[in-house]
């Protein structure tokens, strides 16, 4: 979809106005992971199987130390990048300040959504067949390759950036949000905030070097985690919250009826 806005950008823009994330094919194209992985879960699983997949957004509790990169490590990054950029000093982009608040509503509504799909199902599943290591790199490879189109559409924040820091950058930003999200047995309220601290648009402009420093951030993460990232044991992969094994139980031998009597049922 994102190539097809590409070539055909002028005609439909010409219908959905300017690019941007207040253009509905834009936030379509923005929502496809994460509807994607809504659709898979209620395909495989039905009703009830998405609800029990929804409420991994109650699962909070991971140690404090990775609450403090969630909170305060993620900040200091894009200040540090700013710093080195030399936009430390830029003043506050919102004025009035209360003009911050619909942006904050696109932060947490908009990017976050694509979380359904990466973190919610592509992760789980990589990681029954991966270690954590590998799977946090081979999905942090396709969301970069996903975001690609973006560096093509003007009116984008990408079109303006650098391609390889961010093309990296996303890489390494998979990396430190995998051992995270183990620890909190495959939330997906972590990664929600995760993807929303990422677009905070309180933080400063730190490109290219926020990227940067979230790569060499990941190679402490990985060294650190070492254990847990090479541990599949340690991994989260069920797409249900943990404790509702029945209704995958249930879904599971309604299929294996299906398939031995030869007939075709959606849950």
């Amino acid at each position: 979809m994102g190539m097809l806005y590409v070539l055909f950008q002028a005609k439909v823009e010409a219908v959905f106005g300017p690019m941007g994330y207040t253009n509905p094919v834009f936030i379509l194209m923005v929502y496809a992971p994460g509807i994607v992985g809504v659709f898979m879960v209620w395909r495989h699983y039905g009703l009830s199987g998405l609800r029990s997949y929804l409420r991994r957004f109650t699962l909070w509790r991971m140690s404090l130390s990775w609450w403090l990169v969630l909170l305060i490590g993620m900040p200091a990054v894009f200040y540090a990048g700013a710093a080195i950029t030399g936009n430390l000093d830029d003043p506050f982009p919102f004025s009035p300040w209360y003009a911050v608040l619909p942006a904050l509503l696109a932060m947490l509504f908009i990017g976050p959504i694509e979380e359904l799909g990466w973190r919610g199902v592509a992760l789980p599943l990589l990681q029954r067949r991966f270690s954590p290591l590998w799977a946090g790199l081979l999905l942090g490879l396709v969301v970069a390759f996903w975001h690609t189109p973006s560096f093509l559409l003007s009116g984008t924040k990408q079109s303006a950036w650098a391609f390889w820091p961010f093309f990296f950058g996303v890489v390494a930003i998979s990396v430190i949000l995998t051992p995270m999200f183990n620890a909190a047995r495959g939330s997906l309220l972590v990664p929600f905030l995760f993807h929303a601290q990422m677009n905070n648009p309180v933080w400063p402009d730190a490109q290219p070097w926020d990227m940067w420093l979230f790569v060499a951030v990941a190679v402490v993460v990985a060294v650190v985690n070492r254990k847990a990232l090479l541990d599949r044991g340690a991994a989260a992969t069920a797409i249900l919250t943990p404790g509702d094994e029945a209704v995958d139980s249930a879904t599971t031998q309604s299929r294996s009826v299906v398939a031995r009597h030869g007939l075709s049922s959606r849950p």
